[in-house]
């Protein structure tokens, strides 16, 4: 699995994609950030979760640099011992959040996608 950034034809980049690039522009390439490293810019911690997400879930906004462009994502850190400029990876893992506690049908949706790790 790919954790895809589009590039755009003005060069910026963005993640998740879209149809049309910050100014308008056209996408041109995907970019895969699992193959970066990244850097926490801010990171908190729920202690109030939804259904089958786990208690405490520790949420990190992280930047990647790629080609000269920084790109932000967020997401579930690995552990809770995490701090604003620690070098982070994505890894993908099989489930986010237990597919049976929410109100979805779990064949619905896809249940997997990418925590980040300190390096």
């Amino acid at each position: 699995m790919t954790m895809d950034a589009t590039r755009y034809d003005d060069g910026s980049i963005t993640y998740p994609g879209h149809p049309r690039g910050p100014g308008g522009s056209e996408p041109i390439e995907t970019i895969d950030l699992s193959e970066y490293t990244a850097e926490v810019v801010t990171w908190t911690t729920s202690t109030a979760t939804p259904p089958g997400v786990r208690e405490p879930n520790t949420l990190a906004i992280v930047e990647f640099e790629v080609a000269g462009e920084t790109v932000r994502a967020i997401g579930q850190a690995t552990t809770d011992d995490l701090e604003t400029g620690d070098e982070v990876e994505p890894v993908h893992v099989d489930e986010l959040r237990e597919p049976g506690a929410g109100i979805r049908e779990p064949e619905s949706q896809s249940w997997d996608g990418y925590r980040f790790e300190p390096v």
